[in-house]
């Protein structure tokens, strides 16, 4: 009776030890070094998109939101006193319908493009527009039955976007390394805190740094001429 008190005690302790930790959600910690980062503007337009052969529909307004969300909730973690803009434009997308499970399980996909702004000098870190593409995670329900039968629409681009912006904090943690991007600046400027941070903002009311960001997200760059006709399949 005595062993089975202790081992009674031992699982509430245990217990009581992973409550305690689920208090702080993982993704609150931050994943990279990020130097002086924090997440200023988040502006996201869609209007160039195209959807792939093989699709279920989603408008500019869901993806923007999409995206805007996941890049909020992955680089809102760092708490440096520098801010960074960044201009994000959706090229393509293709969102899994229900496939024949097995045999064909079409994957879902999304293309962005991405450009980094310095909020107090003004300028864009990187003159060359990223482009990233990104599928899905495939869990054992998609495998078998196929993304579009394990998934709403909504889970697909939430999964998407997510990935999407793991893979931007990773290729900001490889600029940073190698060209210091978010090093301390030598005049100690930090840059105002954006009023509307990840919010839409009204052209006229926009800062220039911030509008040079929406400027030249709509223009930079082009949309991919078609999206592979025969998705990958497997999730």
């Amino acid at each position: 009776m005595t062993r089975l008190r202790l081992c009674l005690a031992a699982l509430v302790a245990a217990v009581t030890l992973v409550a305690c930790t689920a208090d702080v959600p993982l993704q609150q910690q931050p994943k990279v070094d990020l130097g002086n980062f924090k997440l200023g503007h988040v502006i996201v337009i869609s209007s160039k998109m195209k959807k792939g052969p093989v699709s279920r529909d989603a408008t500019e307004e869901e993806w923007n939101a999409a995206v805007r969300k996941a890049v909020q909730d992955q680089l809102g973690r760092y708490q440096g006193d520098q801010y960074y803009n960044f201009g994000i434009s959706v090229e393509g997308y293709a969102l899994a319908p229900g496939g024949i499970p097995v045999i064909y399980n079409p994957k879902s996909l999304l293309i962005l493009r991405v450009t980094v702004w310095d909020d107090a000098r003004r300028v864009k870190l990187n003159e060359t527009v990223h482009q990233l593409s990104v599928f899905e995670d495939t869990t054992s329900g998609s495998f078998w039955k196929g993304s579009g039968h394990a998934r709403t629409k909504a889970q697909q681009m939430a999964g998407l976007s997510a990935n999407a912006a793991e893979k931007i904090e990773d290729w900001l943690a490889e600029m940073h390394a190698t060209n210091g991007w978010f090093d301390a600046r030598p005049d100690g400027k930090a840059g105002d805190r954006p009023a509307m941070m990840g919010q839409p903002i009204p052209v006229q009311k926009t800062p220039g740094a911030v509008q040079g960001a929406i400027d030249a997200t709509k223009a930079g760059g082009t949309a991919p001429a078609a999206l592979p006709p025969v998705l990958p399949t497997g999730g």
